[in-house]
C-alpha cells in the first residue's frame, strides 16, 4: 500500500481525476458506451471517494482486509452519487439543486443510456453493494452507511 501523500496524488492525477477529466472532454459531443461512461467516473468522482476512504483506513491502521472493503464501499458509492448527479441535472429543480438543469444534454450520461428507471436501479444496486461492503465492520459503519443513504435521497 503506497503512501498517503502518494495516494492522494494518485486519485487526483493522470490514472484518477485528471485522467477522467480528460476522458470526459474528450467524449463532449460522442456518443459513448456505458462502459466508457463508468471508466470516465470512476476516475472521476470514484477516485476521490476511494481515496478517501482508503487515507482514513491507513491513517486508522486499518487491516489490509478492512481498507479493501472501504475501497469497495467508496468505489459503488462514488459511481452512484455522479447516477443520481446525472439524475438530479435532468429532473431537479435549479432552486434546488443550485445548477441550472440541462448542463448535460449534449453529453451522454448514466439518464440518457438508461432512460430515468435504469439510472435510478443502477444508483440503487450501487448503493446496496457499497452498504453490503461495511458488512465486516458492524455497527462501527453506521455513519458510512447513513452517508450512502445521503446519496440516494440526495436533491442537491
Amino acid at each position: 500500500m503506497c503512501g498517503r501523500p502518494h495516494r492522494l496524488a494518485e486519485a487526483i492525477g493522470a490514472s484518477g481525476l485528471i485522467g477522467g477529466q480528460v476522458a470526459d472532454l474528450e467524449a463532449t459531443g460522442e456518443k459513448i458506451d456505458l462502459d466508457a461512461l463508468e471508466y470516465i467516473h470512476s476516475h472521476k468522482t470514484g477516485a476521490l471517494f476511494i481515496a478517501a476512504a482508503e487515507l482514513r483506513a491507513i491513517a486508522a491502521s486499518g487491516r489490509a482486509r478492512d481498507i479493501e472493503a472501504l475501497r469497495r464501499y467508496a468505489k459503488n458509492l462514488g459511481l452512484a452519487f455522479q447516477i443520481t448527479d446525472d439524475l438530479l441535472d435532468y429532473s431537479g429543480s435549479p432552486g434546488t439543486t443550485g445548477k441550472d438543469a440541462g448542463l448535460d444534454r449534449n453529453r451522454t450520461t448514466f439518464v440518457n443510456l438508461c432512460g430515468i428507471d435504469g439510472a435510478r436501479r443502477l444508483a440503487d444496486e450501487l448503493i446496496s453493494a457499497s452498504v453490503s461492503a461495511l458488512a465486516p465492520f458492524g455497527r462501527r459503519a453506521e455513519l458510512l452507511a447513513g452517508l450512502a443513504d445521503m446519496v440516494r435521497e440526495r436533491d442537491r
